[in-house]
């Protein structure tokens, strides 16, 4: 049992100590829960000392070894009641690998893949023209307010964002801000803004989102395209013979080249093409699942205040 904190930073010092080990985004959102509570409480008595606040919300609120305990035991519940059934797991290498066509979180990671071409585009000029309007309205009187909203904005976003990825990517992302503004100053709420680690994170990924949009977006297409369209070769190849198209089966390269064309036009060829679309349409959702997990980490270590930060 740790000594009765008697500032709000031993109070989150001993909380962020208690949850260590913990999710980030986590800590984070525990973290800002109590001190917007705790300055609230402090706020609403004026006349009493941090020390004196404090003795007395401990026995309400929790201390902080109790607090942290709570939160882990609701996280455990929430992610419970969030997280999609998983497929069954599969021990062999065939099962592994048709198996990822079961399970919810490719769906989800195929889906972020294809939004984050419209999401970077968004991102990417939001952050490019907010930056350059702030340096273009810096000289005039209306250079600070706007400069204010555009990374009040910013976190906002970072909030957005966060739950996209968690919803769609199974990532951990945090409900809550960095910080806690409750009762600051509002000079004191502008340099907290800019000395936080997150806002020049998050304007970094929203820069960073247009050329990851485009590869994510470009790859998941081109992949699904092609092997949509090989598994669709019987069905090219029926339509094809019932409306009597006319192929030139004529060549002049070597003759197994095009022994391989003649092959390739018949129907063992059709069907080989086929297989070949159905197990690169696998292989396709495993790179999808695979950048999901990427653009987490990602997102996790840009947009989730740092929980070992004292």
């Amino acid at each position: 049992m740790t000594d009765t904190p008697r500032t709000i930073t031993e109070y989150l010092d001993q909380l962020r100590a208690a949850l260590r080990g913990a999710d980030p985004a986590l800590i984070q959102d525990a973290l800002y829960d109590a001190e917007e509570h705790l300055r609230a409480e402090l706020a609403e008595q004026p006349g009493r000392s941090e020390a004196d606040m404090l003795a007395k919300v401990v026995g309400s609120y929790g201390a902080p070894e109790e607090v942290a305990a709570i939160y882990r035991d609701q996280e455990i519940k929430i992610q419970r009641a969030l997280r999609p059934p998983l497929p069954r797991k599969h021990r062999s290498a065939f099962g592994r690998f048709f198996g990822v066509g079961a399970d919810p979180r490719t769906y989800g990671a195929l889906f972020y893949m294809v939004l984050a071409l419209a999401t970077g585009i968004f991102y990417f000029t939001w952050a490019v023209t907010g930056i350059s309007l702030s340096f273009g309205l810096a000289v005039l009187i209306i250079g600070i307010p706007f400069i204010v909203l555009f990374f009040g904005s910013v976190r906002v976003l970072s909030l957005v964002e966060g739950r996209i990825v968690e919803t769609m990517l199974g990532v951990r992302m945090p409900r809550r801000p960095s910080f806690s503004t409750h009762g600051m100053s509002f000079w004191k709420r502008i340099g907290t803004m800019f000395s936080d680690p997150r806002t020049w994170g998050t304007l970094f990924y929203m820069l960073m989102m247009l050329p990851l949009g485009i590869v994510y977006f470009t790859l998941t297409i081109t992949m699904l395209s092609i092997s949509i369209g090989f598994a669709a070769a019987p069905i090219v190849k029926l339509a094809a013979e019932t409306y009597h198209f006319d192929y030139n089966n004529t060549c002049d390269a070597s003759v197994w080249i095009c022994n391989s064309v003649n092959w390739l036009n018949g129907w063992p060829g059709a069907f080989f093409v086929c297989a070949l679309g159905v197990v690169l349409l696998f292989v396709t959702l495993h790179m999808v699942r695979a950048l999901g997990y990427l653009h987490g980490q990602i997102a996790r270590h840009l947009l989730v205040a740092d929980a070992t930060k004292e």
